[in-house]
């Protein structure tokens, strides 16, 4: 029997989030005027809070629930790798559509903690959904994640008004193979697109000498239930876990309202075309959010 659909309903389906009626309770979610220079300074801005530990909890059971290649709902996924990497002592699980499939990767992505930061850092303006994506790394022997920007796999959209929400369903730390960022990298300007699972420093090749200089990584060690919200020209990525614990995480990649197509090819596996030059909308890019909700 064929699963539900759930890109269907653009709206909760499920108790595990809230959606505040009020002005005050939207305002408990937003971002100082500090954070938001931090962020346009560095490229990217951590430690927001965007879970409870009840939330963590479900999510992990979702997660547990679609990594299994025969659930009923797996043809909803627009990608799925048990193992991205290929070697079988580097597992890097990477997949892509999660939120068509359970509700509480559905429903994360009408999360107030998380809507209200992405519109404030995409300049206060409605907020729609591109794509999720689950990376988990198993105890001992998890892979990379390749030194990356993520509009270098985006370009066939327009214009780059993008944000990246990557949160963690395990304390993330140097051990276990956090994310790690190189700070101010957002102005280097479009790189080359290396293979995400591959080598880690494949995207050093592209530098140029001065910017190989200033390519300074810093880990971001988080809690779990916390997230960190990058520019879309950020170069990051993460190291093996060799601890005896795991490193899940999952990311939510949205974009300003209003930005089109710029490719009359398929914008994600088993999408409809959108025609190049036709506004990003519909069924698959949902309006997660409008800061105007916030003024009443």
């Amino acid at each position: 029997m064929a699963e539900r659909d759930l890109s269907k309903i653009h709206s909760l389906v499920s108790d595990l989030f809230t959606t505040p009626t009020l002005k005050s309770d939207w305002e408990q979610y937003k971002l100082t005027n500090e954070q938001i220079d931090f962020f346009e300074e560095n490229g990217y801005l951590s430690n927001i809070k965007i879970l409870e530990q009840q939330q963590i909890n479900q999510l992990r059971m979702d997660l547990e629930e679609v990594i299994d290649p025969s659930h009923p709902g797996h043809d909803l996924f627009y990608e799925f790798s048990s193992n991205e990497s290929g070697d079988p002592d580097k597992i890097l699980f990477h997949s892509l559509g999660h939120w068509r499939i359970t509700q509480g990767f559905h429903d994360v992505l009408w999360n107030p903690a998380f809507v209200v930061p992405a519109s404030q850092l995409l300049g206060d303006l409605p907020v729609r959904f591109w794509h999720d994506q689950l990376f988990s790394k198993p105890a001992k022997h998890g892979g990379v994640v390749a030194w990356h920007q993520d509009y270098s796999y985006w370009t066939r959209t327009k214009s780059m008004r993008h944000l990246t929400c990557w949160v963690g369903l395990d304390d993330a730390d140097l051990e276990n193979g956090c994310l790690h960022y190189v700070p101010g990298s957002h102005r280097w300007g479009l790189l080359e697109k290396p293979e995400l699972a591959g080598q880690m420093d494949g995207l050093l090749t592209h530098l140029t000498e001065e910017q190989r200089v200033n390519f300074n990584a810093i880990p971001i060690e988080m809690e779990m239930g916390y997230g960190t919200f990058h520019h879309p020209l950020l170069i990051h990525g993460s190291y093996e876990n060799r601890s005896e614990r795991s490193r899940r995480a999952f990311v939510l990649n949205v974009f300003a309202d209003g930005t089109y197509s710029d490719s009359n090819d398929p914008l994600l596996e088993g999408v409809p075309v959108v025609p190049k030059g036709q506004k990003m909308e519909g069924q698959f890019f949902p309006l997660l959010f409008d800061p105007a909700v916030m003024t009443h």
